[in-house]
């Protein structure tokens, strides 16, 4: 195992991320599925220089972009999208996409469950095949019941894994699987040899940590199955806008380079822009509470 990142929750440069976790004991990044926002001859000079990798990509199912809609034509610039982003995957040298297959925030689905899955099993087929060509795997994700109704638990994203494709598998979120499994460390054993990536937050989404999951036990129980993927953060720390705030300071005043899109992204999540200091320690206090437990 080894300790990576997503990059999506704060609005910087890329290599201001890069040489930030460089320092923290990080290996590689699971980089935003932005792939118009990536240069990629670029990007690999980055990471050469940096010494870092790139382990993956998320897609960003924001706006329109949906797997499960009922409209084929935003099913098609849906799968076009995630083409796009495994592509960047393959041409970064990744080994991984997680696919959240629809927009994130819908809750209401579009048709009935025999409508819905068949469409889902036809586009993520579509996605599989190119994912094939260009050497990378991928990953489905179940988000938490607030986010989503499509998959909530690693038994559903198991069906839609086993629907495709034996070698297609899925990613599983500590935060998610706090919410909607009743049995942390089964998701992770029914996963098995089909986890492929496995992102952290702790219970609050702050950083790994800063709750009450049991780290230990999780890494554990990882290393049970014997993953060897990565461990990629994924803080989404929720804003208090109240006097009772806990970091009053972690909200960022004058946001840059980002799209409206994006923003609103992040603020579903709950949580904001976040200030390049508060951000820092979040990195910090993952790698402090998960880099000895991987050993």
């Amino acid at each position: 195992m080894h300790l990576s990142t997503h990059n999506w929750m704060r609005a910087e440069p890329l290599e201001t991320t890069v040489r930030r976790i460089k320092q923290y004991g990080y290996e590689s990044i699971e980089i935003s599925g932005e792939p118009e926002q990536y240069d990629v001859k670029e990007t690999r000079a980055l990471l050469k220089d940096t010494g870092m990798r790139c382990w993956g990509a998320v897609t960003l199912m924001l706006g329109e972009r949906n797997l499960a809609a009922k409209d084929e034509g935003q099913r098609a610039k849906s799968v076009d999208y995630v083409k796009s982003v495994i592509t960047m995957v393959s041409e970064l040298d990744g080994e991984i996409i997680t696919l959240v297959p629809a927009t994130v925030g819908k809750v209401v689905p579009d048709g009935t469950p025999e409508e819905e899955w068949g469409w889902l099993v036809d586009a993520t087929k579509e996605c599989f095949d190119h994912s094939q060509k260009k050497g990378v795997r991928i990953a489905i994700e179940p988000l938490n019941r607030f986010e989503t109704y499509v998959f909530n638990r690693c038994a559903q994203a198991l069906a839609l894994a086993d629907a495709v494709s034996p070698e297609c598998g899925v990613c599983l979120d500590a935060f998610h699987l706090n919410i909607e499994e009743n049995d942390i460390y089964n998701a992770i054993r029914l996963a098995g040899d089909r986890l492929f990536d496995f992102h952290v937050a702790d219970n609050n989404r702050f950083a790994a940590g800063l709750g009450h999951l049991d780290w230990p036990k999780i890494v554990g129980t990882l290393k049970e199955i014997g993953y060897d993927g990565a461990l990629t953060n994924e803080f989404v720390a929720p804003v208090d806008r109240t006097p009772a705030t806990m970091y009053p300071d972690m909200v960022e005043t004058a946001p840059v380079d980002i799209s409206p899109e994006q923003l609103k992204f992040i603020q579903d999540h709950g949580s904001s822009l976040l200030t390049e200091k508060f951000y820092a320690d979040q990195m910090r206090i993952t790698a402090e509470t998960l880099l000895p437990l991987m050993k």
